[in-house]
């Protein structure tokens, strides 16, 4: 079910009823509600998953039990054990059939021939994500940052927690489960703000997102034969599409979980306001560069410290290579991960990687620099859109040709105005509020019929500007 989609929409209203109507009071009964609730809106894409979803969840709760419980030799085992086998079921899944090549590769090269096939392999939906949940749960649990859940019923709506379980965020255990272990008090402005992010999250996603990649889709499928403008605006209209279509999930999904008293992860911090690379990534898909920066980049920084910049180059490059893997089963991801990994290298060499770039320079200079970042992302993020390399390199080879400055016309129907309309909008809204935790959150706005406007103009804005198709958020195939 996706969020915007009349099926949700009839789902969350029968589940919010009961929740906070029928089963108020009762935690049990509440966090029951949430495990099942959670189940069926995962079956509702292929209920054949759900047994690898609620073993993996079974698995890992007797495991950080044991974990607790266990002398250090047998801790380590019993970690590696539920480790391997989330990494197992990620792998298959989702890396078998890019592993046969260089696998087979690998065999050839000492002359054994080894028969290995491609399969037809379905990615279940959220599998990076649930995986990752359970792992940072079993290391936490040995390295005595928090206690195992003593209640299968919470630990497994805590894996399965149905906002975020799609496409994140990614919440930490110490995060999620102490509020699924207490008792819940309906909060009427912790549920308005809930819903001015979902109405946030929905004009990104289905005015801006989708919008944005009917036009984007018709250039990558057409770009052979279109100018070099249409390229240049594809990919900077690409750029926003990832942006409001992620960021317009996480605000979906955070503002749901507030509807029912939780508050989960902050995903995104206005990334297109960063002035350069590092600080870039601290404000995009927080939950995952953060939990790779903890249980990758940290340790792998403290092992290769010795070897002063050179070991902190290595250990970013082997991180980022990783966020890149995690991305896809294809190089084009492993190459974009790589390539962001070096753009790190300026900073660490200047010494400028922790220093956030300080405001006295003037308006003008921060403007140029958020310009450079967002010109430098176009480029980068065409890697994460292409098919293969191949088509990557030959997009930038026709960038650089007289037609950048002809006229065109996509075979495609784009509601450019409403969606360039909106983008500024967006821009503005999230610049005006980049202090805040998303750009509906209007606490400091006292006049209620001016917060009355704004909702009822981005309710009508969604309603006669909303993309024809609505697409899968992008982050479903990851």
């Amino acid at each position: 079910m996706l969020f915007a989609s009349i099926p949700f929409a009839c789902f969350f209203i029968v589940f919010f009823l009961l929740y906070w109507y029928v089963f108020d009071g009762n935690l049990k009964l509440q966090n029951l509600l949430i495990l099942t609730g959670s189940y069926v809106f995962y079956a509702w894409w292929d209920w054949r998953f759900l047994f690898l979803l609620a073993g993996s969840s079974i698995i890992s709760y007797f495991l950080g039990i044991g974990i607790a419980t266990a002398g250090n030799k047998r801790r380590s085992i019993l970690v590696w054990i539920g480790i391997l086998q989330g990494l197992a079921c990620l792998l298959f899944f989702k890396y078998f059939n890019f592993l046969v090549g260089p696998i087979t590769g690998a065999f050839a090269w000492f002359n054994i021939q080894v028969d290995l096939h491609t399969l037809d392999i379905i990615l279940p939906l959220g599998i990076s994500f649930y995986t990752f949940r359970i792992i940072s749960y079993l290391l936490d649990i040995k390295n005595n940052k928090i206690q195992p859940a003593t209640n299968l019923v919470t630990y497994c709506s805590y894996i399965a927690f149905f906002p975020g379980l799609i496409a994140g965020p990614i919440d930490r255990p110490k995060t999620l489960i102490p509020q699924l272990e207490k008792q819940r008090v309906f909060d009427y402005s912790q549920a308005m703000d809930g819903l001015s992010q979902i109405l946030w999250g929905l004009f990104k996603k289905i005015v801006i997102a989708d919008n944005c990649a009917a036009f984007t889709n018709d250039v990558i499928s057409h770009y052979t034969t279109l100018p070099a403008s249409a390229l240049l605006i594809s990919m900077a209209l690409f750029a926003i599409q990832v942006y409001a279509d992620f960021s317009g999930y996480s605000d979906m999904a955070i503002g749901l979980a507030s509807l029912l008293g939780f508050k989960i992860t902050r995903n995104f911090n206005y990334p297109f306001f960063a002035q350069n690379i590092a600080d870039f990534w601290r404000r995009w898909h927080i939950s995952l560069t953060s939990w790779l920066t903890d249980y990758v980049f940290t340790p792998l920084s403290v092992y290769l410290r010795d070897y002063g910049k050179f070991g902190l180059i290595l250990a970013i490059l082997i991180n980022f290579t990783l966020i890149g893997i995690w991305h896809g089963a294809n190089w084009i991801f492993v190459f974009f991960g790589f390539l962001n990994g070096c753009l790190y290298i300026p900073l660490i060499l200047n010494g400028t990687l922790n220093k956030k770039k300080k405001n006295t320079q003037g308006g003008f200079v921060i403007f140029l620099n958020i310009a450079g970042m967002f010109i430098l992302l176009m480029f980068t993020f065409l890697i994460f859109r292409a098919d293969n390399m191949a088509q990557a390199f030959d997009y930038y080879s026709r960038l650089f040709s007289p037609s950048l400055f002809k006229t065109f016309v996509v075979t495609e129907k784009v509601n450019m105005a409403a969606a360039l309309l909106a983008i500024v909008i967006m821009l503005c809204a999230e610049w005006k509020q980049r202090d805040k935790e998303h750009a509906l959150q209007m606490d400091n706005v006292e006049k209620k019929g001016l917060k009355v406007v704004i909702y009822y103009s981005l309710v009508l804005f969604i309603l006669v500007f909303s993309a024809t198709n609505i697409t899968d958020f992008v982050y479903f195939k990851f």
